[in-house]
């Protein structure tokens, strides 16, 4: 049975892929059909790959469950593309039939989100819905007038604002190739690449082990788009190594943990953030995407410099010369070529002013011509090595691209029916109001107030239902106050991507203390410490909009040395740098330092810029043998 099942799972991962292709490559179909195709698929391969009562006893009534559920779920989604044109070109009211066809579509959703997910984020989304119908049962400000079965049906089904609106839209088609062409990256040798590049660069330096963790992850990440993912990944091979090398089981945990979730921050894929950001704002995905490139590189900076000085200061091992590969084995033309011509093909579409999912196509044919280039290459220098065979690439990387679109749209569908529930009762407004009323509208107050509740509401929920959740009832409040759309998204998307490695529900950090065979809370403490800087990061900018819609080549300029300067001070604070060896001394000097720069005033930022230099030499001069970098 389980061969069958697994048989079963590769033809629908199949078929779902094809399709995703299909329209990336052809122009996608009408917005209904496309979307409700989309969910049918993903909702058939959720199914087949988390089924009730696996392995349990009673599997046979699971499998009747399933079996009903997938049967309603298809019904439901082939009833709406059959009559998308009716239901767009006219009001259609909700009958029994339209009304069990919705609540039975949502059962299947909130139920593949827990079997996929976990319990937390079906249970926002009921509560939604509960709250939708019982609003007028709740009184004062937080109260509504509350919606009847009908028009919530009418709401949720038979319109593109419901389970068929826009994030839904954003997963059956951007989302969907970007996460397959991630998938053919890896699958194609391009992991294995980014590992030996980090390997290669920072091996010999100084904490070595860690900032191979930071720049593996950090390569990873922005392709797999998933911090959790990464931790699983590339930790088992990092992890181990630091451990070997003499870091603290907890460091190396937090080391890795830290280190995956920049990799959510950084383009092009921002764990889809950054096309449904686009998608909510009404900007071009381009923009977003170099938004994003300094504040990211901020946080990179941050970490590679905390995990630098950590390094120096605990006299942590460098990685030995035998685990180093060569640039000769490196550099060779089967495992470059992939990576090349993947970015080669994104490039072109983009160029040509190709939508973005016809260049992410693009990108993946690339890929694939770029492993048919290495195979065919001569080999030279010993290249002999075993390769995997193409068809077990090709079945790995469709294997795990659909994989990651059950996630992505099982979420994706359920974070619409909250987002369209949210918008409907008006509880972002409210929530807005009552934000900017208690802070008494000062930009810096609401920014802390939202910033910590981004990460409560993000705690235990993936990074981009996380974002969309904040994103529809807490940017409003940044925007109230003045904040551009734009760098509102971004902060409390910085601050709900944080959630993974906050204290206490920090996914990322429990998987990472999993591999490193210690107690989370140890691993907690010091992810804490390592990515310190992102906290801040997010409230530069409310300080400085140019760091991330530049006005002028000044500004951008100017925000990103006080950036550097703030991020290189933090990292030397949390390091554990040391100048006099007091601590009641140095840490109010590396800390005056970091407010130096960000005071916003030229004249604080030469400040900064002058005496960080002279701190890191005082601080240099206490450990000359362990600054090789």
């Amino acid at each position: 049975m389980d061969t069958l099942r697994h048989k079963a799972v590769m033809a629908v991962a199949l078929v779902l892929s094809l399709f995703v292709l299909y329209t990336s490559a052809f122009g996608v179909l009408d917005a209904l059909v496309q979307r409700s195709t989309f969910l049918a698929l993903v909702v058939v391969l959720a199914l087949l790959r988390y089924p009730l009562g696996a392995g349990k006893a009673w599997r046979p009534l699971g499998a009747v469950v399933d079996l009903a559920l997938g049967l309603v779920a298809v019904g439901s989604c082939a009833w709406i593309a059959t009559h998308s044109d009716q239901i767009m070109d006219s009001l259609p009211t909700a009958g029994l039939l339209e009304i069990a066809m919705a609540a039975s579509l949502i059962v299947v959703i909130l139920e593949m989100s827990r079997r996929a997910i976990g319990l937390i984020f079906p249970s926002m989304v009921l509560i939604g819905l509960l709250y939708a119908l019982l609003g007028s049962y709740i009184p004062g400000r937080l109260g509504h007038r509350g919606f009847d079965i009908y028009f919530m049906t009418e709401t949720l089904l038979l319109g593109d604002i419901g389970i068929w609106g826009s994030l839904l839209g954003v997963a059956a088609t951007i989302i969907a190739v970007f996460s397959l062409f991630g998938s053919f990256l890896l699958h194609s040798g391009g992991g294995a690449a980014f590992m030996d590049i980090a390997l290669r660069v920072s091996g010999r330096s100084t904490g070595g082990a860690a900032k191979i963790a930071t720049i593996a992850s950090g390569l990873f990440g922005m392709v797999s788009g998933s911090a959790v993912g990464n931790v699983a990944t590339t930790g088992t091979f990092t992890i181990p190594l630091m451990k070997r090398l003499g870091y603290p089981a907890a460091l190396a945990g937090a080391v890795e943990a830290v280190a995956s979730t920049g990799g959510q921050l950084a383009p092009p894929i921002m764990g889809a953030a950054a096309f449904i950001m686009a998608e909510i704002i009404s900007v071009d995905y381009v923009t977003i995407a170099l938004a994003a490139i300094l504040p990211a590189a901020l946080f990179y900076i941050g970490v590679f410099g905390t995990v630098h000085v950590t390094a120096r200061e605990q006299r942590l091992g460098q990685v030995p010369d035998d685990q180093i590969p060569a640039w000769e084995s490196i550099l060779k033309m089967h495992r470059l070529a992939p990576i090349a011509c993947a970015f080669v093909g994104l490039g072109i579409g983009i160029t040509n002013g190709n939508s973005i999912q016809t260049s992410a196509f693009f990108g993946i044919a690339g890929t694939v011509i770029g492993v048919a280039i290495g195979r065919l290459w001569p080999a030279r220098g010993g290249d002999d090595e075993t390769r995997e065979p193409v068809t077990k690439q090709l079945r790995s990387a469709l294997d795990d691209g659909a994989n990651s679109l059950v996630v992505v749209g099982v979420l994706l569908a359920g974070a619409q029916i909250l987002v369209a529930m949210i918008n409907l009762t008006g509880i972002g407004v409210t929530l807005s109001s009552m934000i900017v009323g208690e802070a008494t509208a000062s930009v810096l107050a609401v920014g802390l107030i939202v910033a910590a509740i981004c990460m409560i509401m993000g705690m235990g929920i993936p990074t981009t239902a996380a974002y969309v959740l904040v994103a529809a009832t807490l940017a409003p409040a940044l925007v109230k106050v003045g904040v551009s759309p734009l760098a509102a998204h971004m902060f409390v998307f910085y601050f709900a991507t944080l959630s993974v490695i906050t204290p206490p529900v920090c996914v990322g950090v429990f998987v990472a203390a999993g591999i490193a065979g210690v107690g989370w809370t140890q691993v907690a403490r010091h992810a804490v410490s390592l990515g310190a800087v992102t906290y801040v990061i997010p409230f530069l900018f409310l300080l400085y909009p140019g760091m991330l819609t530049p006005g002028s080549a000044v500004e951008y300029i100017e925000a990103a040395l006080s950036g550097v300067v703030f991020v290189t001070a933090f990292a030397h604070l949390f390091g554990g740098a040391q100048i006099t060896g007091r601590r009641l001394i140095d840490i109010p000097a590396w800390l005056g330092v970091a407010l130096a720069a960000i005071y916003p005033h030229e004249a604080g930022l030469v400040i900064g810029i002058a005496a960080v230099l002279a701190l890191m030499w005082l601080s240099r001069r206490r450990y000359p043998a362990a600054n090789a970098c």
